[in-house]
């Protein structure tokens, strides 16, 4: 039963990411924290970014949880970890799918176009306002029509 609890735990926190993530690009990236994320709506220089330290910072609280959690492998070890697995599926989906940090790979599917349709319409703008599509797996269906 414990072992279907953590997975519960898991997979409930990967879909409360979303959410969040949602939420925190929508209010907070494009409202007080916009003068580093804006690093991300520009011309990229290098290979890193000043927005990069958002990603940084999840990675810390989810490193912390797992770290607090690890010995009883309590509720704060598996809320770590579903934040740790969505981190590596916002990787694989934001920077290497739709930004090309590596060679993206090449799919006709029609949720990952829709997923990348959306992600391109959200970057239209070089500016705080105005903006949508602020989700990253969750976005407008309309979004996904040929």
């Amino acid at each position: 039963m414990r072992i279907l609890a953590s997975i519960g735990i898991v997979l409930l926190t990967i879909a409360l990411m979303e959410f969040i993530s949602w939420a925190m690009h929508k209010y907070l990236f494009h409202g007080p924290l916009w003068f580093i994320h804006k690093t991300h709506h520009q011309q990229r220089q290098g290979w890193l970014e000043l927005n990069d330290l958002f990603s940084i910072g999840f990675a810390g609280f989810a490193l912390w949880l797992m770290w607090i959690g690890h010995l009883s492998l309590n509720y704060r070890f598996w809320i770590g970890t579903g934040i740790s697995i969505y981190g590596i599926i916002y990787f694989i989906f934001h920077d290497w799918f739709i930004h090309n940090r590596f060679k993206a790979f090449k799919s006709d599917n029609r949720y990952l176009a829709g997923i990348r349709r959306a992600h391109k319409i959200h970057h239209k703008s070089t500016e705080k306002y105005p903006s949508e599509e602020f989700g990253l797996l969750v976005v407008s269906r309309k979004r996904f029509k040929k």
